[in-house]
């Protein structure tokens, strides 16, 4: 079957066009399609298939060449998951934390999936010589060895068809030499030399170079000095990631058009509402570094909320409707107009009365705006402005038996306080038309909405009904649970903010929906934190192996050295050498009789009996120090504990994700999915300087990763609990 492949001139797919010509599948070229296109296959009888990766899976399945997309299910799966990471590396930012995984990956490897050569192979290798020079300065430079290995090797194997291409098409992209952007006189550049962005560390701003995939957007009439935004939490949870990146572009902003930014709590609803949700808001819209210019409630505006509404009704745009929710929700959908549409004002303003006294009646009723039942857009089918709800408000107590709902008070609001741009995520795209209409009917002046993408992330709930749920069945310690991805609990787990910040930058206003790895977030945090943090020694308590040194020393003694090596301001530790030391089991295990290895931060040794048990198990080591002996030379290099008694308990937290399911579809009841093993514990010894460690420190346990510190030493019979800090590698499911 004949296929032509059609692309933008300044977007070749390198990949797919690589794919074809070594899988051996004829694809006629068309450069025609507009910038900004996405691929497209089109075959003679009229099918198209659009995007890179549907045409690199159709490629690899039509391919002649064995394996080409895995020898069983688990391998194109594996596949499947390259593929979609192949992009990071044309993100520009992320290109080297890309081939530094890679370069890991590789490191034991031949190739990326399985003992055979695949479409993951030639899309990886597409994407990194697609970079041009960019790759080929680090690939002189020989920083990821393996990665530069299995790319020379795929290079030479398919070098007259790779060489071709990249030949053809890297140049087309402007990504080799680059292009003088030099005016000519009278004309004005459009772009600057080095253009900056404002990035935000621990609330304060520094000036830096701006890096690929950071904001740089414009509001739509946004005028410097004239603009004003809102960033409206509801009181009903804490600060979640999602929340995160709502507030970090309403300050991104403000603080780019020198506008004015309002913090408002959008507190309507008193059943869900709560004064410690506003106070845990407030702390970490604090730790985000958000300032804002003036703190606003909702229910600050009631009095002129129900004036509105009775004004609406007055005018017969709106009226009070008393059928029961089930069948007004159907009624909803199918487009019928409610019996109580034809209300009189008279009558809608008696039962208005009604349910602003909270009596029986009223409690029957609900206020709904007349907008269009026959709208195709349902939003607009009579949305509902105001209910009847008898409980103390937070805030205002008793006061009011009638609260309005969001979609009544946001627009209100939103006009009244002067908002020039409403920052909304296009989950509410529906809405905005809704929006608008209310805005008219209340004869306020426009509000611009502008829509970016929620922020969701992979085996994540950022539903605040169902993190209370979970809050509340005791299935997590609280709203600052390091399982939670709430702002306090991701800060819990170890993750820094200024990292958070950097994930969320990079993300930018976009209004494409992406469902994010936490992986990329963990890699960027590791990137944060692994130049500074010190460094400690644990040893895993159960089944830990002695090693009694024959030659050592008698006495012990102390050395003090740093607790990072290339970080003086990480301090120093005092580190005792003893005779007999603790290895763990699993180091004991893998050393043979008369094997050399390394201590960490001591010397070599050399291992000269292993005692064990009936059973096989390792019980002790006999061997003696070989300080002269190079530490290139041996296979192993251990950490290790004095056997003293000054040794601190520790539990090591492992955590994994809350549900076991990547994406729950809208019919998804999330229950059918909790993770029933989301938490593990390991008792192990740590070093004696652990006794100074601080709640919330970050460190590394040499070999064993990151951690942050959640409990400190209080006293010898409470271990100190560390919360393993994930790294950005993908981790087994916990057991």
């Amino acid at each position: 079957m004949e296929a032509t492949i059609l692309f933008a001139t300044e977007s070749p797919p390198l990949a797919v066009l690589a794919a074809a010509k070594i899988a051996g599948v004829s694809l006629l070229v068309d450069d025609g399609l507009p910038s900004g296109s996405s691929p497209i296959l089109r075959f003679n009888s009229g099918l198209k298939l659009h995007g890179t990766n549907v045409l690199l899976r159709f490629i690899a399945r039509a391919a002649t060449i064995p394996n080409f997309y895995g020898q069983e299910l688990v391998e194109s799966a594996q596949i499947d998951e390259l593929l979609d990471y192949a992009p990071i590396f044309l993100s520009g930012s992320e290109f080297e934390n890309a081939c530094h995984h890679v370069d890991e990956y590789l490191s034991l490897r031949t190739f990326l999936v399985g003992n055979n050569f695949t479409i993951a192979d030639v899309t990886i290798w597409s994407n990194l010589a697609g970079t041009g020079q960019r790759w080929e300065s680090l690939r002189k430079s020989k920083k990821y060895k393996n990665l530069v290995r299995w790319f020379n090797s795929i290079a030479s194997e398919y070098s007259e068809i790779l060489n071709d291409l990249t030949s053809i098409y890297v140049g087309k992209r402007g990504l080799g030499k680059p292009i003088s952007t030099k005016p000519k006189p009278g004309e004005v550049s459009n772009q600057t030399s080095k253009p900056r962005d404002v990035a935000i560390v621990n609330g304060e701003s520094t000036e830096k170079e701006k890096s690929v995939g950071a904001i740089d957007l414009d509001l739509p009439g946004a005028k410097v000095g004239e603009v004003c935004l809102r960033f409206a939490p509801e009181p009903s949870g804490y600060l979640h990631i999602g929340h995160s990146k709502a507030a970090l572009l309403n300050k991104y902003f403000a603080e780019k058009y020198h506008g004015k930014l309002i913090l408002r709590f959008d507190d309507t609803n008193p059943s869900k509402e709560s004064t410690e949700f506003v106070d845990n808001l407030l702390k970490d819209i604090e730790t985000l570094g958000i300032k804002y210019d003036v703190v606003t409630h909702t229910s600050d505006y009631f009095p002129q909320l129900m004036e509105m509404a009775e004004n609406l009704i007055r005018k017969g745009k709106a009226y009070v409707d008393d059928t029961p929710r089930e069948q007004m929700q159907k009624e909803r959908m199918d487009g019928i107009e409610s019996n109580c549409r034809k209300n009189t004002v008279e009558q809608n303003l008696e039962l208005w009365k009604e349910m602003r006294r909270g009596s029986e009646r009223g409690l029957q009723c609900c206020l709904r705006g007349k907008l269009d039942m026959q709208a195709p857009n349902k939003s607009l089918r009579d949305p509902v402005y105001y209910r009847c709800n008898p409980v103390p408000h937070h805030r205002i107590g008793s006061k009011y038996n009638v609260y309005p709902t969001y979609d009544f008070a946001c627009p209100f609001v939103d006009a009244i306080e002067g908002v020039t741009h409403a920052l909304r995520s296009s989950e509410y795209h529906d809405r905005n038309e809704q929006y608008y209409r209310i805005l008219e009917d209340m004869e306020l002046r426009k509000v611009q909405i502008y829509e970016f993408s929620r922020l969701n992330m992979v085996y994540t709930l950022l539903s605040k009904r169902k993190l209370l749920s979970f809050v509340q069945e005791g299935k997590v310690d609280g709203w600052d649970d390091p399982r939670f991805p709430t702002v306090q609990g991701i800060i819990r787990r170890g993750l820094k903010i200024e990292a958070l910040i950097e994930f969320i930058v990079q993300q930018g206003a976009s209004k494409n929906q992406n469902l994010m790895e936490w992986d990329k977030l963990w890699t960027i945090n590791k990137k944060t934190i692994d130049p500074v943090c010190p460094r400690h020694t644990a040893v895993i308590e159960e089944r830990c192996v002695q090693l009694v040194l024959t030659d050592g020393p008698e006495v012990p003694f102390v050395r003090i050295i740093p607790r990072h090596k290339k970080h003086d301001a990480a301090g120093t530790k005092a580190t005792t050498y003893t005779k007999k030391i603790w290895i763990d089991y699993v180091d004991a295990a893998s050393i043979s009789s008369g094997e050399e290895i390394t201590l960490m931060d001591w010397g070599n040794a050399i291992v000269k009996d292993v005692e064990k048990d009936l059973d096989g198990n390792v019980t002790q080591l006999i061997g003696s120090l070989h300080l002269e002996g190079s530490v290139k030379t041996t296979k192993l290099k251990l950490t290790w504990l004095p056997d003293t008694t000054e040794l601190v308990s520790l539990s090591l937290v492992e955590l994994d994700h809350l549900i076991t399911k990547k994406k729950l579809e809208e019919d998804d009841d999330f229950k059918d999915f909790i993770n029933p093993c989301t938490k593990k514990e390991t008792a192990a010894l740590g070093d004696s300087n652990m006794r100074n460690l601080k709640r919330g420190e970050v460190l590394q346990l040499e070999r064993k990763g990151y951690f942050r510190c959640d409990v400190p030493y209080l006293r010898p019979s409470k271990p100190i609990v560390l919360i393993a800090i994930p790294d950005g590698r993908r981790q087994a499911p916990l057991k």
